[in-house]
């Protein structure tokens, strides 16, 4: 019998800051265990567009070379959440990032499986049940996902899957 591995789009902020790269890399390796992930952040195509951006100097080109890359940039994640079986979003911080919750809700708009990982222990949400946003709180259970408070906890409940 052979069974065909899923994938996740992992939906997270932790590309941004050095102290946190180390975290997303541990992450990826453990999941990979049970799952192929697909991270965003390992398509550094768009970076010379970025780079060449902020070296303009004219404010219009600037904010068009901006708006280019951006665009670019959604538009690779969109279509790497289309691809994705799953979607599982880091939600740590005191408040969850702005673009993992639209990338949640985005997939979870396509049918998709959606799971929360708060590592987090500092209270955020709407009230101690909600754990995070419950309207993100909303997605995850509503799509059949699950909202983890380890790392461990997620890659049991993706064996599961």
């Amino acid at each position: 019998m052979t069974t065909t591995r899923k994938s996740i789009y992992l939906a997270s902020p932790l590309g941004f800051a050095e102290s946190t790269r180390g975290f997303m890399q541990s992450l990826i390796a453990t999941l990979s265990g049970v799952v192929d992930v697909l991270n965003p952040w390992d398509d550094t195509s768009f970076a010379p567009a970025m780079e060449a951006a902020h070296a303009l100097t004219d404010i219009n080109q600037r904010r068009a070379a901006f708006h280019a890359a951006n665009i670019g940039i959604g538009g690779k994640n969109e279509a790497m959440i289309r691809t994705a079986d799953m979607l599982v979003a880091v939600l740590d911080g005191i408040d969850v990032d702005s673009g993992t919750a639209g990338e949640m809700g985005f997939a979870y708009g396509l049918g998709k499986q959606v799971f929360g990982l708060r590592t987090d222990w500092r209270m955020t949400g709407d009230n101690e049940a909600a754990g995070v946003n419950l309207q993100l709180r909303y997605f995850i259970e509503k799509s059949g996902g699950a909202y983890a408070t380890s790392v461990d906890e997620m890659t049991r409940l993706l064996r599961e899957r």
